[in-house]
């Protein structure tokens, strides 16, 4: 989201639960946009809560699975905020081979970034 649209706006990603470690699928498949994942680390809801992020801040909740949108829409019941459900391919798991692998997170990343184009607009950021 930085990479295309800039700081104008306050980015957080959380997930339901939290594995601190980015796949390194994802973070391989995101440096070849030249989007930095490596030192990124996820966080859970509640751990975005307990670390001071003020979750009536948000205007928008992206939920990327059911489980993370049941969770966003939980959260509308203290806050108001729109809740929105990308169906994205889960890309875990997928694959034998590495090259299948890395097919399958590019799918995933590509389909991320298609739904955010077309929720957002162009980028606003100059594109190398």
């Amino acid at each position: 989201m930085k990479k295309y649209y800039g700081h104008d706006a306050y980015v957080q990603s959380a997930g339901v639960y939290n594995d601190l470690e980015i796949d390194g699928f994802s973070v391989a498949v995101c440096a070849e946009l030249g989007i930095e994942l490596s030192r990124h680390r996820s966080r859970s809801f509640d751990e975005m809560e307990q670390w001071g992020d003020d979750l009536s801040g948000f205007d928008l909740v992206v939920a990327l699975s059911p489980a993370s949108q049941r969770r966003a829409l939980e959260l509308t019941r203290y806050f108001h905020l729109d809740v929105e459900y990308w169906p994205i391919l889960d890309p875990t798991g997928l694959g034998e081979s590495r090259e299948d692998k890395l097919a399958s997170y590019r799918q995933a990343r590509d389909q991320i970034l298609e739904r955010m184009l077309k929720r957002f607009g162009p980028p606003t950021e100059p594109q190398d």
